[in-house]
């Protein structure tokens, strides 16, 4: 009912375009993974150099994605909607965005699969506390560089292009 409200239709006449429920979850989902793609590809051209300028602005750029709206963040990363599983067109552009993540991380030296778990319950952490503690607000987004900083402490990675850190 919102969906349809937000769209200016009503309730009934959603199902004339979408054949149940979850079909308009599916069409959804590949929408805001979608979309997020397009920001991705455009971002990326203009990421920093500096493996940890890359790293920052990779993480950014998810962050002020998904905190800029709470459902289609909840849609996109937190499986809320029982029985729904997106179908594989849909899918297919949240592939395509892991892929342009991977490579980037790769770029810079993070390729071991417990690096990038912790890379990514990083970012995604820091967002659900952003929406669950400060919506709206930025109490979060300010701490991201620090916890990112840590990380690549961690992994040694080294602050300009062309130098290696300690671990890959």
């Amino acid at each position: 009912r919102e969906i349809a409200a937000r769209i200016g239709m009503r309730p009934p006449s959603l199902y004339s375009h979408f054949a149940s429920k979850n079909a308009i979850y599916d069409a959804m989902f590949g929408q805001a993974w979608g979309d997020f793609h397009a920001v991705l590809e455009k971002e990326a051209a203009s990421f920093p150099a500096d493996p940890r300028g890359r790293l920052l602005a990779l993480a950014s750029t998810y962050f002020d994605f998904a905190v800029s709206d709470l459902e289609r963040h909840q849609l996109m990363d937190v499986p809320m909607l029982r029985g729904f599983t997106p179908s594989e067109e849909a899918y297919r552009p949240a592939v395509q965005c892991y892929e342009i993540m991977r490579s980037v991380l790769a770029e810079i030296g993070i390729r071991r699969q417990a690096d990038l778990d912790m890379y990514t319950a990083l970012a995604g952490g820091f967002v659900n506390q952003q929406l669950a503690n400060d919506p709206g607000g930025d109490r979060w987004r300010v701490l991201l560089p620090r916890a990112l900083t840590l990380l690549a402490d961690d992994l040694g990675l080294p602050s300009r292009p062309g130098t290696h850190g300690r671990k890959t």
